[in-house]
């Protein structure tokens, strides 16, 4: 067990033909197995036994219409322990004030710096507030992981929230408008037309700010679209010629002292559509960046929702990717490069390569990549039928592709959950301990998301911390969490050592374990945590900051703190559980 490998299968290969008459190199269990960890964040108990009942095939087809799941369970978990969710990012700035604007108010009002009692009482609330937003986006990420039965759709969330990554630490605002982008901009479309979800992140408050497009505007000395009026001219009904009231055009006006930022034209172009070998040049940029110019978002007393400025508009003529944009233009400029871009070939094989990626190997065939983004093409970029091209393929269902990826520390935390049956905890631990092994959710602070292959995720450091991640998780102290909440476990609690073995690998490993991995169980010790027997991940502290501070991104905000504590003494079943959680098996997927 010195490296997460993929083990080796235990008994023959038995092809399985599927319904499309391809050629499956798995066994009918593996099949099974395979699609519950690379469609699902792995199965809780009974999944197995469900699938294997309706069908490899069936399930995958149930899983691509969520919208024919029920799911009311998840909902009733949503509505009774969350408050900030639905809430769109204007109401809640206005609601939860951010600290430092909030004191900025304070001290102005006093005059002497001075903050009464009363003051730090409210600050102390606007603190708690901000806590509160970040804690609930960040808790529910993973309960509904651990809770939905559209699981394929929440795995495929998880795919699109990476590929179009903002970062929760951008500053204050940001943290308003996470909750409306991952539930009105990337859940309801991560299945749909990929032009429709593309169109919706351009427009979505979060993605505006991240990248500063919110401030982008033309150059100076580039013709726009409006102008201001000059000091003393007259508008109709209190309104400039700007179109706007006298306290937004002073908004405005502000904003006007920046000029053209390339971040979004950029991300557009190289992570979001094209890819970073799409064929784009630097003028390409440039281009694309001042046609959404204008693209911005209100001020928060007016909703802090997406407007478009003509004030702010370059309105001169432009040339993306060889397609001339008329001058004099405005919207219609972003929107028709988002008709180009979203049907240009480099996209086709940029978003099937990441597809394939994600679901099949680190590094997809070529062919399955040309035959998904010719699915992609000829359906206009349909997502589920790209998905179901990728997911119904003989590469999918390889021997290779057989336990052939690693886990990232959020499948690492909700495949764990689910496999103990946990039940959902709506505060921010499980959120702590995915930000501990690595990953703090929305806490990837470049634009290109987190890593997609394992060699990123596993090094000496992070093997031990899963390995100690599966210690805590077996050993009862989490909120929700039983190391008897797997399929059978009271029946094993006083069977013989070798039984209690076979019946976690059966339970947590799908039966399929080297002898490797068997030999840890059975005595007890994994080799890899000699000289760190005596730490282990403690619990999450309900008021400690999370001291990890991973590449890339910062600890998750409105978490909770995990640190090293003295190990609990695990014995007997729970010590194989947690042994098992932490084992290569379990780490893959």
């Amino acid at each position: 067990m010195g490296e997460i490998e993929a083990p080796r299968s235990a008994g023959s290969v038995a092809v399985a033909a599927a319904s499309s008459g391809g050629h499956r190199e798995q066994t009918a269990d593996q099949q099974v197995a395979h699609v519950l960890s690379r469609l699902a964040f792995g199965a809780r108990p009974g999944d197995v036994e469900r699938v294997r009942s309706i069908g490899v095939d069936a399930w995958i087809e149930r899983q691509l219409h969520p919208e024919r799941i029920d799911d009311s369970p998840l909902d009733h978990f949503l509505a009774a322990n969350y408050q900030t969710l639905t809430q769109r990012p204007g109401e809640l700035e206005q609601r939860y004030p951010s600290p430092g604007q909030l004191r900025n108010q304070l001290v102005g009002r006093g005059g002497d710096g001075a903050l009464s009692a009363a003051d730090s009482a409210r600050l102390r609330q606007a603190q708690l507030g901000m806590r509160q937003i970040t804690g609930e986006v960040q808790s529910a990420r993973i309960a509904r992981a651990v809770l939905t039965e559209r699981q394929t759709l929440e795995v495929m969330t998880d795919f699109w929230l990476n590929h179009f990554s903002v970062f929760e630490g951008k500053g204050p605002r940001e943290r308003y408008m996470i909750a409306a982008y991952e539930n009105r901009v990337i859940r309801p479309n991560a299945l749909g037309k990929f032009r429709t979800l593309l169109g919706n992140v351009a427009r979505s408050e979060a993605m505006l700010f991240y990248l500063d497009n919110w401030q982008s505007q033309a150059d100076s000395g580039r013709p726009r679209l409006a102008q201001l009026p000059q000091r003393g001219a007259r508008g109709g009904r209190g309104r400039g010629r700007g179109g706007l009231p006298p306290q937004q055009m002073q908004q405005v006006a502000q904003r006007l002292r920046a000029g053209l930022n390339e971040n979004y034209g950029r991300e557009l172009l190289e992570l979001h559509t094209l890819g970073v070998d799409g064929g784009y040049t630097q003028d390409d940029v440039i281009n694309t960046a001042r046609a959404f110019t204008g693209w911005t978002i209100r001020g928060p007393q007016q909703g802090t929702e997406f407007q478009f400025q003509p004030l702010m508009h370059d309105a001169g003529e432009k040339v993306v990717l060889g397609h001339r944009l008329a001058a004099r233009r405005g919207i219609e400029d972003g929107e028709d490069v988002l008709d180009i871009v979203a049907r240009h070939p480099a996209t086709a094989t940029h978003i099937a390569f990441k597809l394939a990626r994600r679901f099949v190997s680190d590094s997809p065939s070529t062919a399955l990549v040309d035959r998904a983004a010719a699915t992609f093409t000829r359906t206009d970029g349909d997502i589920r039928e790209t998905l179901r091209t990728i997911i119904t393929s003989d590469e999918f269902f390889a021997g290779a592709a057989w336990r052939g990826k690693v886990k990232s520390p959020f499948e690492v935390v909700a495949s764990a959950a689910r496999a103990l049956g946990a039940q959902p905890d709506p505060s921010p631990r499980m959120a702590g301990l995915v930000a501990f092994l690595g990953q703090p959710i929305y806490g990837h602070q470049a634009p290109n998301g987190w890593p997609e292959t394992g060699d990123q995720w596993m090094n000496t450091g992070a093997i031990l911390n899963r390995i100690n991640f599966g210690m805590a998780m077996a050993s009862g102290r989490l909120p929700g969490v039983s190391p008897f909440g797997f399929a059978n476990a009271d029946a094993l609690r006083t069977e013989p050592l070798d039984r209690q073995v076979d019946g976690v690998i059966s339970a947590l490993l799908g039966g399929d374990a080297s002898p490797e991995t068997r030999a840890v169980l059975v005595s007890g010790q994994n080799p890899l945590a000699k000289g760190d027997a005596g730490t282990m991940l403690e619990p999450p502290d309900a008021g400690a900051p999370n001291p990890m501070m991973p590449p890339g991104g910062r600890g998750g905000r409105g978490g909770r703190g995990l640190g090293p504590g003295p190990a609990p003494q695990l014995r007997g079943l729970p010590l194989i559980v947690g042994l098992a959680l932490g084992s290569p098996e379990f780490q893959r997927r």
